[in-house]
């Protein structure tokens, strides 16, 4: 751990209110939000996006779940792919479906759609390199979502690259409600 938490019993009146809103929502004081405790105001923003992002929308949640996973994985960032694979399980993704987003198993594996595979390869892009998109992935993807479905998408992907680069670079390490627990998505770390 490279940077302290901010406890509940630490926080002024600002960083309780946003520590409030996700441990209601998340029924646990995460680690991620406990850093923001720092920065409350970014901490504020921080928990309103990300509640934003975690339900149905123009994406439904299961679908974001996925670029979640793909985008998080990509980086390394256990912190990310072990909290989200469990709330992947609790939206109803098999442990199969989740084991196929590692490397390119998802381009032939039979749980994932065309539109899906079509996505993960936009994650995938926009962690190597988003400004070289290509015209044949740009196709697919209009071909099985509208573009409000395809903005949702990369602000999903690219919100969550930054999470995890930012848990990573500050050290956030997993509650202990996760002690044992072992992802199902390979991660160096």
């Amino acid at each position: 751990m490279s940077v302290s938490y901010v406890e509940k019993e630490q926080a002024d009146a600002q960083t309780k209110a946003f520590y409030g809103k996700a441990e209601e929502r998340f029924q646990a004081l995460l680690n991620i939000f406990k850093v923001f405790g720092h920065q409350p105001e970014y901490g504020t923003v921080f928990t309103d996006m990300i509640m934003a992002i975690l339900k149905d929308g123009v994406l439904d949640w299961k679908t974001k779940e996925l670029l979640i996973l793909k985008a998080t994985q990509r980086n390394e960032c256990q912190y990310c792919v072990v909290q989200h694979e469990r709330v992947s399980n609790m939206l109803g993704i098999s442990d199969e479906k989740i084991a196929d987003i590692d490397g390119d198993k998802y381009r032939t594996s039979p749980h994932y759609t065309e539109g899906e595979k079509a996505l993960l390869d936009f994650a995938v892009q926009i962690g190597v390199d988003a400004n070289r998109v290509s015209n044949e992935l740009w196709e697919r993807l209009h071909k099985h979502w509208s573009e409000p479905e395809i903005v949702d998408a990369a602000f999903v992907i690219t919100i969550y690259i930054a999470v995890s680069k930012f848990g990573d670079a500050l050290g956030v390490a997993l509650e202990p409600m996760f002690d044992g627990v072992k992802p199902i998505l390979h991660v160096k770390h």
